[in-house]
């Protein structure tokens, strides 16, 4: 029983860790200005790709089998409450993946997913 339990946590902190950890990286000024909309300046799929793929899958359903299919999930969560699981996590998930105008405008991009 205490081996299945070890293994069991060993595991979860494996996942966990290959969920996050991507260096920050500094980006340049680009000049654009406040108007122009979150999603515009955010390469919203590159950062689903380095930050959510590794479990949800390229193709936001082809990941492991324990975490939801992103196909259609702007049908079920809003935006508001897809960007409260980015921020806040849930389930396996863990928080704090995108922040700021990263996470709200992954958050729109999915909520358009329906």
């Amino acid at each position: 029983m205490k081996k299945k339990l070890l293994a069991l946590f060993i595991g979860s902190a494996l996942v966990l860790a290959a969920c996050g950890g991507e260096d920050e990286t500094t980006e340049k000024e680009t000049g654009t200005t406040n108007e122009e909309t979150t999603t515009a300046s955010v390469d919203v799929d590159k950062k689903f790709q380095q930050k959510c793929s590794m479990c949800h899958g390229v193709n936001l359903n082809d990941g492991r089998g324990d975490v939801p299919d992103l196909t259609t999930v702007g049908s079920r969560l809003s935006k508001e409450e897809i960007e409260d699981v980015i921020l806040n996590g849930r389930g396996t998930m863990p928080p704090g993946q995108l922040q700021g105008e990263e996470a709200s405008a992954v958050a729109e991009w999915l909520a358009a997913k329906k």
